[in-house]
């Protein structure tokens, strides 16, 4: 009888020397499980490709090392903050700079990117932690509470909350949409390294260097259960995509772990050091680690780890056959995230930070900017991942083949494995385990109701007509070549309507722009509102976007009205423009309007006072109005739903 061939459960898959000085931070992308970013202290960022010898690509622009590195979730941007205190964010498809980020004291220690909207959050040595707009490159909220550096920064699955770890050994947990501190989980007794939400359930996990896993309740905010014991201080933990287990990378090995109540369900050797981030793809966890300028990857097959049931102590995992997993988890004990947020914390008017908190960078920042380069190290591999013009769904695949396993080396295992079982001697085939895709969360929005379809803003064909329509039908076959004067007069019609159109939209413009001129930036909206014509608002407000110190409150209580009508509108190009407007309004002007509404009646006769005052209760009945659409329309999927959503959580202190 041959002897079958026995596969580790964990192997080193590559080593690279990822930096020509040492490697201080890095990251493995959560969706692929196939890119991974590094940070040097040679003051660049380098992309690789799992597996693959060849850096992709080098992002350049920072003076300092660069201490954090952060991927969003579809892959396409990054994030990294150096050790002077800024921050670059980097658009990978584009190949370029998006944004530079100023403002901390001190280096920065995490970083993480909003779920859905274009924030991004940073932690630093100077303890406070700031939300940004990447694509207004301003703070929109400083969180302060920690007395140390904050290493770890996490939002929750939903967008509504953001955990925070720190030196200070304690765990601090952010309401967004009120921008303020919810509660805070003490109990470590030493720095608290990292923080990772559960996917579906209100539930935290915190790791420490006391060698202690907390799990935190975030319905009743209080303890679950901690693990104690571990090999080392914890700096790497994982929930498995269904929620079942927590993974912990420790020093040389992986550990598998249950909550309710705490135990241990497996422990797997694999000689990592100190592993800096896990990913999970195609049931194998990826482990990434570093030393000097060195990166190691590794890989844990997880259909060979025990991770429900009953807790196995032995920490000598290759030998055994693999572990059939049920294929669904137990019901989850708590709530989840679809819901609303925690009972009892009534949402508040969000405290907005100072102007000059809130003001684009200067010039000198456009200057470093165009200091910053993206340099293409390995172009077939950077065309193939950020690149696929010719592929609909995006590449590394989402469901891309798993690494496969080394041949067990240790004979001695192997003779053991071939030996037949008890009950025959034919040995069992392992059964194959279909790949199962991250369940999706379960969530409290409506299915969408039908509505008028979405005219993109890109299209290959005009709109409402058909080519046929210009032809004659051919009825006989020997009359199917056409006279040119047949031809050209079916290409006419229409084209005298065509033509007024245009030239009617052509007068409108060129009436704006005479207005536009004189430089009244209101009388040229109100003469394009006057006009009723949405296409020309449109343009208009295309290039008012541009440059947000034409923004003033007067011109809000024009524009507000037309932006509702854009919200409504089928043309995709007219939806982007009012969110784009809506979101200039909302950080601009309401802290300003919330702040003169509640403020109080002054003594004597202000005129101007009582005109701004006038114009803030106007702007603020319009953007109530606007809630409830936007709200409406969170649901939708796609770039919409997002936009939308963004738009809800920064309305969120009108309700």
């Amino acid at each position: 009888m041959a002897t079958p061939v026995v596969t580790k459960t964990a192997w080193k898959l590559q080593e690279i020397v990822a930096h020509a000085s040492n490697v201080s931070s890095l990251v493995l992308g959560k969706a692929s499980g196939r890119l991974l970013a590094t940070g040097g202290d040679d003051c660049r960022v380098n992309l690789w490709s799992i597996n693959k010898p060849n850096c992709i690509m080098s992002l350049t622009g920072h003076t300092s090392p660069v201490e954090s590195v952060r991927l969003n979730t579809p892959e396409e941007l990054i994030v990294a903050g150096s050790q002077s205190g800024s921050i670059r964010v980097w658009d990978l498809e584009a190949a370029k700079i998006l944004r530079t980020l100023m403002g901390h004291k001190a280096n920065i220690c995490s970083l993480d990117f909003h779920p859905y909207g274009e924030f991004v959050a940073s932690g630093s040595q100077d303890t406070n932690i700031k939300l940004w707009d990447i694509r207004r490159k301003g703070c929109v909220f400083r969180y302060r509470g920690h007395s140390q550096a904050v290493r770890c920064l996490r939002f929750s699955p939903d967008g509504k909350w953001l955990a925070s770890a720190a030196d200070d050994h304690t765990v601090k947990l952010w309401d967004l949409t009120a921008g303020k501190m919810m509660s805070e989980f003490p109990g470590h007794t030493g720095p608290v390294n990292v923080v990772e939400f559960h996917p579906n359930e209100y539930l935290l996990a915190s790791g420490s260097s006391d060698r202690t896993i907390r799990f935190w309740d975030l319905e009743k905010f209080q303890v679950v259960s901690c693990i104690e014991g571990e090999p080392g201080p914890v700096r790497s933990v994982l929930f498995n995509p269904d929620g079942c287990c927590l993974y912990s990378g420790c020093q040389d090995s992986l550990r598998v772990y249950g909550w309710e109540p705490e135990r241990c369900f497996d422990v797997v050797l694999v000689n990592w050091g100190k592993v800096a981030d896990l990913a999970i793809c195609n049931d194998q966890l990826i482990g990434v680690a570093f030393s000097q300028s060195s990166v190691s990857s590794y890989v844990v097959d997880l259909t060979r780890v025990t991770r429900t049931g009953t807790v196995a102590p032995d920490p000598m995992q290759d030998s055994r056959p693999p572990a059939q997993q049920p294929p669904h988890p137990s019901a989850p004990l708590r709530r989840i995230y679809e819901r609303p947020s925690a009972t009892g914390s009534e949402p508040q008017r969000v405290k907005q930070n100072s102007e000059s908190e809130r003001r684009s960078p200067s010039s000198e920042d456009d200057r470093d900017e165009r200091e910053s380069r993206a340099e293409i190290q390995n172009a077939e591999d950077y065309n193939e991942i950020f690149q696929p013009k010719n592929s609909i769904s995006r590449t590394p695949p989402r469901r891309s083949e798993p690494f496969p396993a080394p041949p067990e080396d240790d004979m001695a295992t192997a003779k053991e494995a071939a030996k037949p079982s008890p009950a025959t001697d034919v040995p069992c085939p392992v059964p194959k385990l279909e790949v199962l895709s991250r369940p999706p969360v379960v969530t409290s929005t409506p299915a969408p109701k039908a509505e008028s379809p979405i005219i993109p803003a890109t299209r290959n064909e005009p709109i409402g007509l058909k080519a046929s329509d210009f032809l004659p039908a051919v009825k006989i076959p020997q009359q199917a070549e056409l006279v040119d004067e047949d031809a050209m007069s079916q290409i006419r019609k229409g084209h005298d309507t065509m033509c007024v159109v245009l030239t009617s939209r052509h007068k409108n413009l060129d009436t704006v722009r005479a207005v536009w001129t004189t430089g009244d930036i209101k009388t040229s909206v109100d003469s394009a509102v006057a006009i009723n014509d949405l296409s020309v608002v449109v343009d208009l407000l295309n290039i008012v976007n541009q440059k947000a110190s034409l923004w003033k409150l007067d011109l809000c209580t024009t524009v507000l009205p037309q932006i509702e009508k854009l919200l409504q509108s089928k043309y995709e190009s007219y939806v982007q423009t009012g969110c784009t407007s809506l979101k200039l309004i909302l950080q601009r002007f309401l802290p300003l309007i919330t702040d003169i509404l509640a403020a109080p009646p002054t003594v004597g006769v202000d005129i101007s006072r009582e005109e701004r005052l006038h114009k803030c209760r106007v702007c603020y009945k319009q953007l109530r109005s606007i809630s409830g659409l936007v709200k409406s329309k969170s649901g939708l999927s796609g770039r919409h739903g997002s936009a939308f959503r963004e738009l809800h959580l920064l309305m969120a202190s009108l309700d």
